[in-house]
């Protein structure tokens, strides 16, 4: 995994960009944080998540990247496949297609209720209480119906 480090100034309502003050330097307390890393992959460090719920989010996420590029609209001048020359392959249009179909599939198998924590955690990459904010749940709820819906994603994507 890359790290992308950022120093932030630690406040009362969580880090912020830091910036200097009119003399330079600013006397506050900061923190170092890693854009780089996932939601699911900070909890997933902190015993939090089990492997196989975060192999079931990674999973879904790349699911919903793949789903979401661009549909190719332009002549396309890749060879004709048939099968002697692409046993089982498919174009990118249909790796699209096939991805979308299994996050539909993931979605559906968490259950109604879940998927907008999965959605916002997983594949908008939002803080866990940010998200518990932005759905009007208490605070330290999320965890728990994170791993819920983690673990029916797992089932469907038959992770052991």
């Amino acid at each position: 995994m890359k790290r992308h480090l950022v120093e932030r100034e630690l406040t009362s309502e969580g880090p912020r960009s830091r910036a200097a003050g009119p003399g330079g330097l600013r006397r506050s307390r900061s923190v170092t944080v890693n854009l780089a890393e996932s939601p699911l992959v900070w909890l997933h460090a902190r015993g939090h998540l089990s492997q196989r719920l975060l192999d079931a989010g990674e999973a879904l996420r790349a699911d919903y990247e793949r789903a979401q590029l661009p549909a190719s609209i332009t002549m396309r001048w890749d060879p004709v496949r048939s099968a002697s020359t692409a046993p089982g392959g498919l174009d990118p249009t249909e790796r699209q297609i096939a991805a979308r179909q299994r996050f539909d599939g993931a979605i559906k198998a968490a259950g109604h209720g879940l998927e907008d924590i999965l959605w916002r955690v997983v594949c908008a990459g939002e803080a866990l209480p940010d998200a518990e904010k932005g759905m009007g749940w208490p605070a330290r709820s999320g965890k728990l119906v994170l791993r819920f819906a983690l673990e029916r994603v797992a089932g469907f994507y038959r992770i052991t």
